[in-house]
């Protein structure tokens, strides 16, 4: 195998997605989506040198994801093609209580994944490895391949990021309890949501959730309280960031927009808190346009909303 010499900041690994987001007038736009890849994009966006670790269909919903990693800079060069099986698609609807999901995944390429095709030098010379709960949710075996390259960025220095992003459609909840603390136990940066931890630990409070997911072994914890803010934690400090208010219109990819931010900051050089007094904002710009991709902001939007506002 030939060794990639270009490090990047950020390489991501899990399921890509083509996003079908319902309009006000009931047609829907098309987008991407998928939470590994929505999150080396939003680092793109923010100036940080990112890649991405697949498998896709042969299909025109892989050349819309390829298109739209070209056009933020995204390196797929280890995007496999995959005659065999589909790229997977979901449909967002919204109502009075929020947004939802339906998916048409099963039996996608990206389940197809395994550890013995992983590029271990992209890996190795990369800042940061960025993986999630639905990485692993999709197939046993795309699991093992997440739990892989976890094992080779370790053993190379390289951080590793975890979002539990938990997804009871895909799995049982405890087998999704027992293979995401796992993981995270080797996870540098746990990035969990507070709906997520209510699920896996039965907590409630911030601090709490910190202690137990620094207890595993995460060196930080980002945790994202929906309309309340963002909690960070690292063993030496605790900071609560309150909601920052914009006129809010979706808050679809809201998470993987503070997500990107968060490690776009760590990988240029930022201290925890500082990266996520950013991603605040930067998650919050995201929730004023349509879609997950298509409202991410780019690092002179939140630039300048930070000029004017703080």
């Amino acid at each position: 195998m030939a060794m990639d010499k270009q490090a990047f900041d950020i390489i991501g690994l899990g399921e890509a997605m083509v996003e079908f987001n319902q309009r006000t007038d009931g047609s829907f736009g098309v987008s991407c989506g998928g939470d590994t890849s929505n999150c080396v994009i939003a680092a793109a966006r923010l100036g940080a040198t990112s890649g991405y670790i697949s498998r896709l269909g042969d299909d025109l919903f892989a050349e819309i994801l390829h298109k739209q990693w070209a056009e933020d800079g995204v390196d797929a060069r280890h995007v496999i093609k995959d005659s065999a099986s589909p790229s997977g698609i979901y449909f967002v609807t919204h109502g009075v209580e929020g947004h939802d999901f339906t998916y048409r995944r099963n039996g996608s390429a990206a389940s197809m994944m395994r550890p013995t095709e992983l590029p271990w030098s992209y890996i190795q010379n990369a800042k940061i490895l960025h993986v999630s709960g639905i990485s692993q949710a999709i197939s046993n075996d795309a699991a093992e391949t997440v739990i892989a390259a976890i094992k080779c960025a370790k053993d190379a220095g390289v951080l590793v990021s975890y979002d539990t992003n938990l997804r009871l459609k895909l799995w049982p909840l405890e087998r999704a309890r027992e293979v995401i603390h796992s993981a995270i136990a080797f996870a540098d940066i746990a990035r969990p949501s507070i709906e997520d931890t209510q699920k896996l630990t039965g907590l409630t409070d911030p601090n709490g959730i910190a202690d137990f997911y620094l207890g595993l072994g995460a060196g930080m914890v980002a945790l994202t309280l929906g309309a309340k803010g963002a909690f960070i934690a690292t063993p030496e400090s605790r900071e609560f960031l309150p909601v920052i208010v914009v006129d809010s219109i979706d808050a679809t990819g809201a998470g993987d927009a503070f997500g990107g931010a968060f490690l776009a900051r760590l990988a240029a050089g930022d201290m925890p808190i500082e990266a996520a007094r950013y991603a605040n904002v930067a998650a919050a710009l995201s929730t004023t346009k349509y879609g997950a991709v298509s409202s991410f902001p780019t690092a002179r939007e939140v630039a300048g909303w930070i000029q004017a506002n703080l």
